[in-house]
């Protein structure tokens, strides 16, 4: 797909008259599908009933997470660190603005002198004033310096998609990190059922070794499962306080006040009814991932037509107006007012190949910003693929784990009618609970990761970015001031 060299594929003159790509021109040259190869069923992707992805936590009615997302994207400082980077980069910005305008100084001086002849017995006192206005402008005679401002007009947009692109990785592993919390509270409620059990079936048998009607081995086969049992627990526990921890530091918070929150949400949230995929090029747009990548490669486009001018002459005018008086009294005297104005135009003649290696420097970041464009833009289309896949190896994952848990449950109560009619042993009764425990236990985690490849598919098509970018809109306010 990649040219040896990304300029020409831009369409970028290299001889002093570049002119920057407009967007669509950036995106001309990369391969775009019309649809994807993996396709949700016709009632998920029903986009005339489809909710917007911008706020697309909001799709799971679960108002812990809805919550929780809010305040990271207030919070986090992370993101904090990133809506700075744009005052950054308008500080920038305006720092080459400047360079169109003429820098004018002021000074005013004094100065004063007595002596004594002694041979003469006679004083004598001088004095001198002086006041002047400098002004000197290199005039951006080709449009170097415009090009150069065009270049941090397009770094500073850059820069605000990377703000919005860090919005749309924190909503989503907010999510995750919730969805990770509950689903292992869930596991570790039926891990604890599942010891209750195996202790009450432990006393049993303890009971009837006592009463001589079983034997030592098996109250010790028991013993074993029970224990197996109880060691699972301190690992769920601590995943679970790593994950509440891990939350707290991404809302910007505690995690006295993340479990809180927590405690007032006990189950998985449901899926989303709809969900509007659209078309690659329409994903594309909407991802500020890609559109960072986008403006990147005009900013160096427009930095190497800045570098390329470079070999032209320059025209500096420099003057200044000022006074110069003998005495204070005659410093407004309009006869000592006096003036000068220069121009001068230069030209580099002879550099031994500077502004050439200049040149070569920014064409390779060129070939670089583009390169990583088309990078960023196949990278976004497999996570497109790779979500909407997900989704529906998911769904038939877990058709499937409920068969297998129903099957497990049934399997279970007869083993312990069974087992309550002398038919069946114990540890048979053990054995199909065990089976049913690691069922249950891999059907919430098999949600809990359907629920995940939503949050993908949604994170993959751009969503939540647009709603809390209000305070990046307010730094970009003097970007064509």
């Amino acid at each position: 797909m990649a040219r040896p060299v990304a300029v020409a594929l831009l369409g970028v003159s290299l001889v002093g008259c570049s002119t920057t790509p407009t967007a669509e021109q950036v995106m001309e040259d990369v391969p775009m599908p019309m649809g994807w190869n993996n396709e949700l069923a016709d009632a998920e992707r029903n986009e005339a009933n489809a909710v917007e992805i911008e706020t697309w936590w909001t799709v799971f009615e679960d108002p812990v997470l809805v919550q929780l997302i809010n305040e990271a994207l207030t919070n986090n400082p992370d993101l904090l660190t990133a809506l700075s980077r744009i005052d950054q980069a308008r500080a920038e910005r305006g720092l080459e603005r400047s360079q169109l305008f003429p820098s004018v100084n002021g000074g005013v001086s004094g100065s004063g002198s007595r002596s004594r002849d002694r041979r003469t017995d006679t004083t004598s006192s001088s004095e001198s004033y002086g006041a002047s206005i400098d002004a000197s402008w290199e005039v951006d005679l080709f449009g170097q310096q415009r090009k150069y401002l065009e270049a941090s007009d397009f770094a500073l947009e850059a820069t605000v998609e990377d703000y919005f692109a860090a919005q749309v990785s924190l909503a989503a592993e907010v999510a995750n990190t919730y969805l990770r919390i509950i689903s292992a509270r869930k596991q570790l409620g039926i891990l604890n059922e599942s010891v209750a059990s195996r202790e009450e079936t432990l006393q049993i048998t303890q009971w009837q070794e006592a009463a001589g009607e079983g034997d030592v081995l098996n109250t010790q086969q028991v013993t074993v499962l029970v224990e197996q049992a109880r060691a699972q627990i301190p690992s769920f526990r601590q995943s679970i306080e790593e994950s509440r921890n891990a939350l707290a530091v991404l809302c910007g918070t505690t995690p006295a006040n993340i479990e809180a929150l927590l405690d007032q949400r006990e189950d998985l949230p449901d899926l989303p009814a709809n969900i509007a995929v659209g078309i690659p090029a329409e994903v594309l747009r909407q991802r500020p991932d890609v559109r960072a990548a986008e403006k990147s490669v005009q900013s160096s486009v427009a930095r190497l037509s800045a570098v390329e001018k470079s070999r032209l002459p320059s025209l500096t005018l420099s003057g200044s107006v000022g006074t110069e008086a003998a005495r204070a009294g005659d410093f407004f005297d309009p006869q000592r007012v006096f003036g000068n104005l220069v121009g001068g135009l230069t030209a580099p003649l002879w550099d031994a190949g500077r502004i050439s290696r200049r040149i070569e420097v920014q064409r390779a970041a060129v070939d670089q910003a583009y390169f990583n464009f088309e990078a960023t833009v196949l990278d976004a289309m497999a996570e497109v693929e790779n979500a909407l896949s997900a989704i529906n190896r998911k769904r038939e994952e877990i058709v499937i784990l409920e068969r297998a848990v129903e099957s497990a449950q049934l399997s279970a109560q007869l083993a312990e009618f069974q087992y309550e009619e002398g038919e069946k042993d114990v540890l048979t009764v053990l054995e199909t609970k065990r089976t049913l425990l690691g069922l249950a236990q891999t059907l919430i985690q098999s949600k809990q990761e359907e629920l995940v490849a939503h949050i993908q598919l949604y994170k993959s098509l751009g969503g939540g970015w647009s709603a809390p970018k209000e305070a990046a809109e307010v730094a970009l306010d003097g970007n064509h001031s």
